[in-house]
């Protein structure tokens, strides 16, 4: 368990919070390209407790600036997308995409206002899928050159979903290996030939044997932890018959996100992004190592659970997130429906606004979030002292970066589940025509 103090210290992210002032270090999700398409691409973002408007000019230019105008602190979300930016409907001040004060037309004839005049602005990139923005001083940091990022946009789909509490729970939640044997527990296996674009209801890579069998019969995983230069990485190892063993292979990229299977040739990078101190947005990118993803029946799948445009599932606190006696009785653990995501969002939702860990206690499997905690307090120490912080990296060094790998398997006898892994990894990259040729170009830069 922790003190009020150290839990305060790792949870709260505003402008002033130790916690805030990490997060603004690296770049953060701030929405998905799809929210910036129609005939007015402007959408109100909150991020961290603090507002912002994000858009497209007329050019295609993106841009993301302070949400009230500098003028009177009129609403820029309102704004008007006209002459090379956005225009506020108060007094028709008009700014560009890097905050410059282009005109301020209510003005006298001649009158250099504007040149004194900047708004809050900050770095925006798309990639795969979401649109990312630095909100910390000084340069942002380089990104990795992970799958999900280097991947052909045929082959990632984004999305994403509203979780009502605190952003370290969710996070927490996610990189836990045990939970999935009962919160994520089926008692029925489906065809996996009809598991496309869904969670745990494939089958285990090098066997047929579904998933989610494997997770409802052999509930003790025996989860390790190893620091890496991202994160670190959990296994967790499931003894099997005839001397076989599932292997899971999850990381966590610090700050917020982590990298799972979701089958045999897919995974997930997912961020939690504090919306506030008590609501925060995941953000999804999943990645294909074989054929391009269908996007258009991995969004139908999921707009049937998400409503639009707050990305809020339909199941949720309000209507006791779908719960039926029935179903806990016979079909699923929960009793919550078949999508995980709406399992994962009443854990981390039933935890409080803001999880209470001095009344927590920390079992075996628990490890990983136990070492997290430590990483997490360590680097904002780091952080207020001026040091340097994990995955703050240069271009030369985030070009270094891989993966990282996530596996889900089933391992025989006599190989290490560290080899098998590995050699897993090996093999579903060196099949994939985008991973093979990022193989080819490592090889050849390291000769």
């Amino acid at each position: 368990m922790l003190s009020k103090e150290r839990n305060d210290l790792i949870t709260r992210v505003g402008p002033e919070a130790p916690a805030g002032k990490l997060l603004r270090r690296y770049w953060q999700p701030v929405a998905l390209i799809d929210e910036l398409e129609g005939k007015r691409p402007v959408r109100a973002v909150k991020i961290m407790g603090q507002d912002y408007v994000l858009f497209r000019d007329e050019n295609g230019n993106l841009g993301m600036l302070d949400r009230d105008c500098p003028h009177r602190g009129a609403d820029l979300s309102m704004a008007r997308i006209e002459g090379g930016g956005l225009r506020c409907l108060f007094h028709g001040w008009l700014f560009d995409v890097k905050g410059s004060c282009l005109e301020t037309p209510a003005e006298p004839e001649g009158s250099k206002l504007c040149t004194h005049i900047r708004q809050g602005a900050y770095p925006v990139v798309e990639r795969s899928g979401i649109i990312f923005a630095y909100l910390g001083e000084g340069e942002p940091p380089a990104f990795p050159e992970f799958d999900c990022f280097v991947a052909p946009g045929t082959h990632t789909f984004a999305f994403k979903g509203l979780f009502e509490c605190n952003w370290l729970q969710a996070l927490e939640v996610g990189m836990d290996p045990a939970h999935a044997s009962f919160l994520h527990r089926f008692f029925e296996d489906e065809d996996p030939s009809g598991s496309y674009g869904k969670q745990f209801r494939g089958a285990s890579a090098d066997s047929e044997l579904p998933i989610t069998k494997v997770l409802r019969e052999y509930d003790r995983p025996d989860i390790s932890v190893e620091t890496t230069d991202y994160g670190m990485r959990l296994m967790a190892l499931r003894k099997l018959p005839q001397e076989q063993t599932h292997v899971r292979v999850t990381n966590v990229v610090f700050p917020q996100a982590f990298v799972i299977p979701m089958s045999a040739e897919m995974t997930i990078t997912q961020w939690h992004v504090p919306v506030d101190d008590y609501n925060n947005y995941w953000y999804a990118i999943f990645t294909s190592f074989t054929g391009p993803v269908n996007k258009q029946q991995m969004r139908e799948q999921r707009l049937e659970l998400y409503e639009l445009p707050d990305y809020i599932s339909r199941r949720n606190k309000s209507n006791n997130y779908g719960y039926s006696v029935d179903e806990q009785l016979t079909q699923t653990y929960t009793g919550l429906g078949s999508d995980i995501n709406v399992h994962d969002q009443w854990a981390c939702e039933s935890l409080g606004p803001i999880q209470d860990r001095t009344r927590e206690n920390l079992g075996t499997t628990d490890k990983g979030i136990a070492i997290f905690r430590r990483m997490l307090v360590q680097a904002i120490e780091d952080s207020q002292a001026g040091k340097p912080t994990p995955m703050l990296f240069n271009a030369e060094q985030a070009s270094a970066l891989n993966g990282p790998p996530a596996i889900d398997g089933i391992n025989k006898a006599g190989v290490s589940p560290q080899a098998y892994w590995q050699e897993a990894d090996l093999l579903r990259r060196s099949q994939s025509d985008w991973a093979s040729a990022r193989l080819a170009k490592r090889a050849e830069e390291n000769a």
